[in-house]
């Protein structure tokens, strides 16, 4: 320290660092590519160094709860789009339900409003008056039907069931051995599951079916009413003697 310096009490000043960082060098006109990169890394290097410490440790601690806080929101957004697509999905499977069971109830409900044309074709037919023109306008009016989904059902010979037959006579019979349809007085339809119009049929039970009447019952054969004569109650006799 010169004499000066401890007079005035200054600090030794600090030599002056000059840098050159042009890319081109002045005298031969070429790339200082390797100069350049050197700079770059004592630049990073310090800067690294003035990162280093204390205050660094804090940044990443402050990084790390940063990216598990992001990533707890991913989890609660990811689950909320699961669930509202699961929900989306339910509702249009709902809504199509719903949309073919109208479209079904729409195609029945009309069919039924045909079925007393069809019967008068189908009458038509056996009294032999379904020709010509009638017949092929009939023939293409039954096939359009089919085609749409209505089916005929109620054939002779098959077993009765009260579901899709309409029971309006009854007699008994050893040739069968349970109630089995014996005439079909007007067919009945169906589109797919759903039952259009009950058949009306007449059934034959087996004679050693017991029968569902209390008391003794027998039917007038003119009238094909109950006689009243028969199955009279012990208190209707007493007020007849």
């Amino acid at each position: 320290m010169t004499a000066r310096e401890q007079e005035t009490g200054d600090q030794p000043e600090e030599p002056v660092v000059v840098r050159d960082r042009r890319k081109v060098d002045p005298e031969t006109g070429e790339l200082r590519t390797q100069a350049t990169e050197t700079d770059l890394a004592h630049e990073a290097t310090a800067g690294g160094d003035d990162l280093a410490g204390p205050s660094g440790v804090a940044t990443s601690t402050g990084d790390a709860e940063q990216v598990s806080d992001l990533e707890r929101q991913l989890a609660e957004r990811t689950a909320d789009l699961q669930r509202i697509q699961a929900e989306y999905a339910n509702y249009r499977k709902r809504v199509d339900r719903d949309r073919e069971a109208v479209i079904a109830s729409a195609k029945a409900s009309l069919m039924g409003e045909l079925l007393p044309l069809l019967d008068d074709i189908e009458r038509a037919e056996s009294h032999g008056d379904l020709t010509g023109a009638f017949k092929a306008v009939a023939d293409k009016l039954i096939s359009t039907l089919q085609q749409a989904g209505l089916e005929p059902f109620g054939e002779e010979g098959e077993p009765f069931d009260p579901s899709v037959h309409e029971a309006v006579q009854h007699t008994t019979s050893s040739d069968v051995d349970g109630p089995t349809v014996t005439a079909v007085l007007r067919r009945g339809y169906r589109m797919g599951d759903r039952v259009v119009r009950s058949a009306m049929v007449a059934v034959t039970d087996s004679d050693s079916a017991t029968p569902d009447v209390p008391g003794d019952v027998t039917v007038d054969g003119e009238t094909g009413q109950p006689n009243q004569e028969v199955g009279t109650s012990s208190g209707e006799q007493e007020q007849q003697n």
